[in-house]
């Protein structure tokens, strides 16, 4: 059976699938096929977002929106540039490719239609009718009739006469008139005009032009579609009927849907997502099949978008990163292979085209001005401001063209000009406003809307100065702090030291909370005159929201009134200050990253804040690391400490010894290497001797607290959370041990300097609540000489106080030049001018002078012949009845604030929390630290450059050495006390 015989063979021979045109197969990846146009289309792709990503990155830095970057890059990889390379064109956008790159970029257009439905707000257009209703119906009357003018030249020259003219100036005149309002969103929100009076009317003028511009649009295109006169007019009866559909019918039925499904209280649900994509492209599908565009039904979906419970930001959410990352970049690709500037070859074209230019500008500037000036109220310079925002083009000008482009209203030489023109006046957006409208110049609205009698933000300040609490002015007490909430995890480090500056209770609530005994002795009323009265504290949380690339924040600025009541950080701390008595009033602020410093610093300066309170990085927990970080911490009398006790001390073995701190270091995860060596001397944390190598998340974190330490006018606290996971190591942390009340205890190292001052009035301020125990120690560096011990070695002797020699004053300038001069990553440290003689010296009687106001008068510490180590103490006095106050002299103040702080715990007890607050010391610093803070991360580990740099030497070591449940570091404001 030979017949059989060779089937069987031949099925082997016979290929399963037809070629795919691999590599392997010697085959063209790039050659287009019509049944497999994958390859192809995800070659495209790539191109085009790469190109777009570096040419983002390049116009960023011009605060240039990314439409311009994937507009040029299409203009790039189009006719006028890449077009020129030969096979270019033909290989990856041959003509046979582009209707499927076409048919995904359509789809993604109806997305991002859909999305800019959801960010217009009619509520803004009814809270502002009075001030834009003007502004958008002049800027939009005056530049349709100017379009139209120009449209009849236009067409003359360049329009074939098969093209009715009315077509054509019925386009010309939108592509005028109309505003793209998800640029203008943008460019508002990077300059920070949401929340002035040019800004509101400009967001509400923008609503209302982009509504009527699209209705325009529908039209145009109606009329293009239709055959006669009777064919439009039903073409726009069916729009408006399917609209008002839309509006009122499925709106209900979309809320009632996401009341059902709890879209509205926990994000909208898989169901709820579901549907609303249905309707969206059903919607879309139906205002295409009657004659409009798909992307007017599109946009209508997202006005119909229940606003309840920020669910229209959350669908944003969820949406836009495909939109602006693949569909946008290939819609707008689209449009640059469409534009060949090359076409522009010619002296009367280019006069068009200027002339394009010029009345569009002139158009819009000019109606959208005088209305501003003679409607609205505004002077000159803020209705030039709203005439040059409103003159902003952008993609939706674009999209425009593109649809009379693919309805041959418009030829190829004409559109290149109109897209040349959008380009032009969209670009020069951003440096028109900030010219005509300065920071310094800009009038905020007021809490129940626009106000034209605000107070420009240069005299903001200095009013609320003059207006300020007397205490505060004093110096005495600070009672305005601004606390920096920038995500969930800084929240309880937040807490923390909030409640650590909570004012001491009231005097009889104060009695009633003492144990009985005390209470039976003190129910006299005089009895209570000894009590320090409340102070009443207020807070300014200022939520930061970082401005990116997502369309969904920038509609959270736009709708920043919405989230003061609804972020969940605001109203958690809001509430946890009602429990504590403390007022919070919440601010919001979404800049980009490298304006995060600066807003800090301008919301302080515009509340009149005494301290602005920032937090670090929280403590990181290893799920897989042994279960012993959770355990609760030995007690203190398990826990041994070392004190400079013996009376002859060698110089080889003045160290700390190595103690392992039950509490977590925050810095273990985030800057230390696990990819050196640990060297003989490193302890159990596993950080060694070698280098170490920081986080990139707490590199970037570290720069925003080093501008906001830079550019702050105030003073500033950071707090460095080193809690564990363990309730009863939190701090502040409240309840009983032992029949006791939790009681806090602060531990301060004065070494001298504005940042230490600082440190000692906040210490003072913070141990008038009589739950909060204080010790401050003044530090001072001995000299040490040697003597001949009878061939036993040299010890330690004779310690005296050490001022700073010509070489050592030296080495501090230096450091503070370099400190005045570094940079990491484009971002400046901290900049303070270069301290001298007459500087150092006022500082050390600035020194004296803070100590002798709150230390009693103690006789100074006599050292003792065989001692490495002297100190005294005084008692707690009467002015301070919780502080105590001691001196220390020691040739080592680093590992001896250490053990000072360790004995401190203690002593403390069990049931008290040590926090260490210490200044950073970055200038006018008493004692360069540096040789021994190198010794002591030998002893218990090393960080990052960046942490020294943030919080200082002394902070550092307490940081290290795992000391107290957090840390915190101040810096004085530059200029206080008269000597810095």
């Amino acid at each position: 059976m030979p017949e059989f015989s060779n089937t069987v063979i031949s099925l082997f021979h016979k290929r399963a699938a037809s070629e795919q045109g691999g590599l392997l197969s010697g085959k063209d990846p790039s050659a287009f096929n019509t049944a497999d146009p994958l390859r192809l289309w995800i070659i495209q792709v790539g191109i085009i977002v790469c190109t777009a990503s570096i040419l983002s990155l390049a116009l960023r830095r011009m605060h240039q929106p990314k439409v311009i970057a994937e507009v040029l890059g299409g203009i790039i990889l189009g006719p006028t540039a890449c077009g020129h390379i030969p096979g270019f064109t033909q290989h990856i956008f041959p003509l046979d490719s582009r209707p499927y790159l076409s048919l995904v970029a359509n789809i993604g257009l109806c997305l991002f239609l859909f999305l800019v439905g959801l960010e217009i707000d009619a509520g803004v257009i009814k809270r502002n009718a009075r001030l834009s209703a003007t502004v958008a119906l002049a800027g939009m009357v005056l530049p349709f009739g100017i379009g139209a003018g120009l449209s009849h030249a236009v067409y003359k020259e360049f329009i074939s006469e098969d093209i009715k003219f009315t077509y054509f100036m019925l386009f010309t005149g939108v592509a005028y008139s109309i505003t793209a309002f998800p640029v203008l969103c943008r460019i508002l929100t990077e300059l920070k005009l949401l929340d002035t009076t040019v800004g509101i009317v400009v967001l509400s003028a923008g609503v209302g032009n982009d509504i009527v511009g699209w209705i325009l649009l529908a039209l145009s295109v109606a009329l293009v579609n239709a055959g006669s006169g009777l064919t439009a007019l039903y073409i726009l009866l069916a729009c408006i009927g399917w609209t008002l559909f839309l509006l009122f019918p499925v709106k209900m039925a979309l809320r009632w849907l996401a009341r059902e499904t709890g879209s509205i209280e926990t994000g909208p649900s898989v169901f709820f997502m579901t549907v609303t994509m249905m309707v969206v492209f059903g919607s879309a599908f139906f205002t295409d099949v009657i004659g409009v565009h798909a992307i007017f039904g599109a946009f209508v979906s997202g006005l119909i978008v229940p606003r309840e419970g920020g669910l229209a930001i959350a669908m944003t959410e969820k949406l836009e990163d495909m939109v602006a990352i693949i569909f946008l970049p290939l819609y707008f690709t689209l449009s640059g292979l469409s534009t060949d500037l090359g076409l522009l070859d010619d002296g009367i074209t280019w006069a068009y085209t200027i002339a394009i230019i010029f009345t569009a500008f002139i158009g819009k500037f000019g109606g959208c001005t005088l209305a501003a000036r003679y409607f609205a109220g505004f002077n000159w310079r803020e209705a030039s401001t709203i005439g040059s925002l409103m003159s902003c083009k952008g993609l939706v000008e674009l999209i425009v063209l593109n649809v009379g482009l693919s309805a041959g209203i418009l030829s190829p030489r004409v559109f290149s000009m109109f897209v040349l023109e959008a380009l032009v006046l969209t670009f020069m957006t951003t440096p028109l406003v900030t010219w005509l409208y300065p920071p310094h110049l800009r009038q905020r609205i007021a809490s129940s809307g626009p106000n034209f009698k605000s107070v420009p933000d240069d005299e903001a300040a200095a009013h609320k100065n003059k207006s300020g609490n007397a205490l505060a002015g004093s110096g005495e007490f600070k009672t305005r702090f601004t606390v920096v909430l920038d995500k969930l995890e800084h929240l309880p480090g937040m807490m923390a030291l909030t409640q650590l500056i909570q004012p001491p209770l009231p005097p009889l609530q104060s009695q009633l909370e003492r144990k009985p005994s005390a209470l039976t002795h003190s129910r006299n009323p005089t009895t209570q005159s000894e009590d320090t009265p409340s102070i009443p504290i207020r807070t300014e949380a200022l939520r930061l929201i970082e401005l990116s690339d997502r369309f969904s924040a920038v509609l959270k600025s736009s709708r920043s009134d919405t989230l003061l009541l609804t972020d969940p950080m605001l109203s958690i701390f809001r509430m946890f200050g009602q429990l504590n008595g403390i007022s919070v009033s919440p601010a919001l602020s979404v800049v980009k990253f490298e304006d995060l410093a600066y807003s800090v610093a301008e919301h302080a300066r515009n509340y009149d804040s005494d301290m602005i309170l920032v937090p670090w990085l929280p403590p990181v927990h290893d799920a897989f690391a042994p279960q012993q970080q959770h355990q609760h911490p030995p007690s203190p009398g398990q826990q041994p400490v070392a004190l400079p006790e013996t009376p002859t001390v060698h110089v080889q073995e003045a160290t700390t010894p190595n103690l392992k701190s039950p509490l977590t270091n925050p810095f273990d995860l985030l800057f230390r290497s696990s990819h050196f060596k640990s060297g003989a001397g490193a302890s159990g944390s596993g950080a060694g001797a070698g280098g170490d190598v920081s986080n990139s998340v707490s590199v970037i974190h570290s720069q925003f607290v080093r501008g906001v330490f830079s550019q702050s006018t105030t003073d500033v606290a950071l707090f460095v959370d080193q809690s564990t996971l363990d309730s009863g190591s939190i701090v502040g942390g409240s309840g009983k041990v032992g029949g006791d009340w939790v009681q806090r205890h602060v531990f301060l190292p004065f070494f001298g300097g504005p940042d230490d001052r600082l440190a000692l009035d906040f210490v003072v301020q913070i141990c008038a609540n009589p739950r909060v125990r204080g010790t401050v120690v003044r530090i001072t560096k001995c000299d040490v000489s040697f003597v001949d011990d009878g061939g036993m070695g040299n010890e330690l002797r004779v310690p005296g106080q050490v001022h700073l020699g010509d070489g050592e004053a030296k080495n501090i300038e230096e450091l503070n030049a370099l400190t005045v001069g570094s940079r990491i990553a484009g971002f400046p440290d901290t900049v303070y001018g270069q301290e001298n003689t007459q500087t150092r010296m006022q500082s050390e009687t600035a020194d004296n002078i803070a100590w002798a106001k709150y230390a009693p008068a103690t006789t100074p510490p006599v050292p003792d012949s065989k001692s490495a180590h002297s100190s005294s103490s005084a008692s707690s006095s009467s002015v301070q009845p919780h502080i105590e106050f001691r001196h220390l002299s020691t040739p080592i103040p680093l590992h001896s604030a250490v053990q000072q702080a360790q004995a401190t715990a203690l002593s403390a007890g069990a049931g008290s929390k040590l926090v260490v607050v210490a200044g950073r010391s970055r200038r006018l610093a008493v004692e360069n630290h540096r040789k021994e803070l190198r010794e002591l991360m030998d002893e218990h580990g090393h960080v990052g450059a960046e942490v020294r740099k943030t919080v200082g030497d002394v902070a550092t070591a307490f940081v290290v050495a795992g000391v107290g449940s957090g840390v915190v570091v101040l810096q004085a404001a530059t200029g206080a006390g008269g000597w810095d």
